[in-house]
C-alpha cells in the first residue's frame, strides 16, 4: 500500500485539487483507493458525495470529524484491498505535528502557487519537513508541484529558479486550467472527462504518476501504476 500525503499550511495551493485528482486516477485503474480528508473545510469530502455509483469506486475518510458512535480506530480504517492512500492535510498544519504527519508516509507532494506570499510559505513548509519532521533530502520522499502556473509569466520563471535552488525534485507543473474547476463541481477527476478536452492538462500530470510509480515499484517490485495508459 502507498501512502501519499499532500501537504501545504498554506490555504489555497491546491492541496485538494491534487488530492481527488490522483483518487480519481487511481480509481479509474482499478486501485479502489483511500481518500482521506484531513481539512474542517471537508473539501475532498464534498467532492466525494458528488459521484456518481456508476462511477469507479474511491474509499472516503472524513478525517476531521469525530464520529461519537465508534471508535477512531475504527473510524479511520483502511480497506485491506485499498492499494493507494491518499491524505488531503489541513491547512495552517503546525509544524510540531508534521514528524506525526509524515511519518509512514512514502511519497510527500507539495503544492506552490506562483506568487510572493506562496513562495514564502512554502519555503517555511520545507523547512520544517528538513528540520522538524526530519525528511532527508536522499530519501526522495518529497516532491513538488508547480500548480496553476502561467508559464509566459516573471513570477513563474522566478518559481522555478527558486525551485532548482532547493534541490528537491519538480514532479509537475500544473497549468491554470478551468478543467479543474468543471472536475471538482463533477465530483470527477481530469482522467475521467473527455479526453480531447482535457489532453494537456493530463500531459502535466505524467511526470507526477511516473515518480509515484518510481516509488510504489520501490516498494512493490513488478507492480505498480501505469503513467502512460489513456484515459476517457
Amino acid at each position: 500500500m502507498q501512502r501519499i500525503l499532500v501537504l501545504n499550511p498554506k490555504g489555497g495551493s491546491g492541496k485538494t485539487t491534487i488530492a481527488t485528482n490522483l483518487a480519481s486516477y487511481f480509481a479509474s485503474q482499478g486501485d479502489r483507493p483511500v481518500l482521506t480528508d484531513n481539512d474542517a473545510q471537508g473539501s475532498s469530502t464534498r467532492w466525494l458525495k458528488k459521484r456518481k455509483p456508476h462511477q469507479a469506486f474511491i474509499h472516503g475518510i472524513a478525517a476531521f470529524e469525530r464520529n461519537t458512535r465508534v471508535t477512531r480506530a475504527w473510524q479511520m480504517r483502511t480497506p485491506a484491498d485499498a492499494a493507494h492512500v491518499v491524505i488531503d492535510t489541513a491547512a495552517a498544519v503546525d509544524a510540531q505535528s508534521m514528524p506525526e504527519l509524515t511519518q509512514g508516509a512514502d511519497a510527500i507532494i507539495v503544492p506552490v502557487l506562483a506568487s510572493d506570499i506562496d513562495i514564502h510559505a512554502f519555503s517555511k513548509c520545507i523547512a520544517d519537513l528538513l528540520l522538524i519532521a526530519k525528511v532527508r533530502r536522499d530519501e526522495n520522499r518529497i516532491g513538488v508541484v508547480a500548480n496553476r502556473v502561467k508559464r509566459n509569466t516573471l513570477i513563474y520563471q522566478s518559481l522555478m529558479r527558486f525551485l532548482q535552488s532547493l534541490r528537491i525534485p519538480v514532479i509537475a507543473t500544473l497549468r491554470d486550467s478551468q478543467n479543474y474547476v468543471r472536475a471538482a463541481e463533477l465530483g470527477v477527476g481530469l482522467c475521467e472527462m473527455k479526453h480531447q478536452l482535457v489532453a494537456q492538462d493530463i500531459e502535466d500530470w505524467r511526470p507526477m504518476l511516473a515518480w509515484l510509480k518510481a516509488k510504489e515499484d520501490a516498494l512493490r517490485p513488478g507492480e505498480g501504476i501505469n503513467p502512460l495508459s489513456e484515459t476517457a
